[in-house]
């Protein structure tokens, strides 16, 4: 048996204008060929779909059966050709992100909200994880796209491993210090200037962005003082407002109150906090396609 969409589509024309001629009108088709599909559809399904006599154009009984069965099967090809096209754009999915905290307190929220109302039938979840986590979960496809700080990773070992990293924000580093620090009334610094401050810093094997602080330190001409490690940056401000020492942080983390912390720039060669997206370079996923889409990366 050799049944098409077309032939069901003829038929149920046929079959709700009671009328080839009109059928055909409606089809863009002549005649013939129209008459010729039907007969075609009846004999490959082996009965009679219409009663024609000279006065009368009736539907038999197994033509108002297929009349409603041919109706809601066209009516759910449309819709699954409008979900595969949905889906081809990237409207219909889910998107899985991996962030480091301190990302949310710069422009991915915005970001998200935007990408959100632009494609709402698109789920997607958060995953906060460190850029060692988050590169793992890149290449296990746990995540689809995931985002860090620096030091952006090396392009060939990316690259070895199948993914991509573009620039997204830039941003630098600042010094977070108590608010009655001496140093927290300038509105620059120089980042030799706290040589002597008890450093508050990520655990150093967590990722390679405190290791990289701790050697941009190196290159302003001292090696920082370690006092005490944390997870999360939180936690670091929350000792820095406690008097316990400084912290370089991004310089957006600034937006939000952090009791008793002041940001201060610093003037010469700060540290970059540049934000960065990675995601996979085969896997050509629609809906990561619309979310770069709307990111639209920095070219570097």
């Amino acid at each position: 048996m050799s049944i098409d969409l077309k032939q069901l589509k003829y038929f149920l024309a046929v079959a709700e204008e009671k009328s080839f001629s009109r059928a055909a009108e409606r089809l863009h088709i002549s005649q013939p060929p129209l008459s010729q599909q039907i007969m075609k559809l009846e004999s490959e399904l082996g009965v009679r779909l219409f009663a024609r006599t000279t006065r009368s154009f009736e539907l038999t009984v197994a033509g108002k059966a297929l009349m409603a069965e041919a109706a809601e099967l066209l009516a759910k090809m449309r819709m699954t050709i409008d979900t595969i096209r949905q889906i081809d754009r990237g409207e219909v999915g889910r998107l899985r992100v991996g962030i480091v905290g301190s990302a949310m307190w710069g422009p991915i929220p915005g970001l998200l909200e935007q990408f959100q109302s632009q494609f709402p039938r698109v789920t997607w979840t958060l995953h906060e994880l460190g850029p060692n986590d988050q590169y793992e979960a890149l290449r296990g496809k746990q995540i689809d796209v995931g985002f860090w700080r620096e030091p952006r990773l090396d392009r060939d070992e990316l690259k070895f491993v199948g993914l991509r990293q573009d620039l997204c924000f830039r941003e630098n580093f600042c010094v977070a210090m108590h608010e009655q620090h001496p140093l927290a009334k300038q509105k620059q610094i120089e980042l030799i200037d706290i040589a002597n401050e008890p450093m508050l810093t990520l655990h150093l094997d967590q990722s390679a962005e405190p290791r990289y602080l701790i050697q941009c330190c190196v290159n302003a001409g001292f090696h920082p003082t370690i006092f005490q490690q944390a997870t999360e940056p939180q936690t670091l401000l929350a000792m820095v407002g406690a008097g316990l020492g400084v912290a370089l942080m991004p310089q957006t983390t600034s937006r939000i109150g952090w009791p008793g912390v002041k940001f201060v720039p610093i003037k010469t060669n700060p540290p970059s906090a540049n934000l960065y997206i990675a995601y996979p370079v085969q896997d050509d996923a629609p809906v990561v396609r619309a979310f770069l889409n709307i990111l639209n990366p920095e070219a570097e």
